[in-house]
């Protein structure tokens, strides 16, 4: 008979507490009410992925933060740009000419 299953994100996370934060397997088996076999699966199983996912989460929300700083500079040039042809196109009001004496 097999033993109970647990979802592969618990199994990670169990993984974790051993690789990444040091704990001792019998401290995390004893904890989730498991044998000492079951983290040693996992670990095997799932190696380095803890960190993996962290990794990946972190990348996901340094995009997003990045896609947002984009979506803002895109619209600061957006705005300059129509400036800019507002200012290129409108004649200059009370600006003084030079009258240099040469016909034109």
């Amino acid at each position: 008979m097999s033993g109970k299953h647990y979802p592969e994100e618990f199994n990670i996370e169990a993984a974790k507490h051993v690789t990444d934060r040091g704990y001792k397997i019998g401290e995390v088996a004893k904890r989730l009410g498991v044998t000492t076999k079951s983290p040693h699966d996992w670990i095997k199983k799932f190696g380095d992925m803890g960190s993996q996912h962290q990794t990946i989460a972190d990348q996901q929300d340094e995009l997003r933060k990045i896609k947002a700083q984009l979506r803002g500079v895109t619209k600061e040039r957006d705005i300059l740009k129509e400036a800019a042809a507002y200012f290129a196109s409108e004649p200059r009001k009370g600006t003084r000419t030079q009258n240099t004496g040469i016909p034109e």
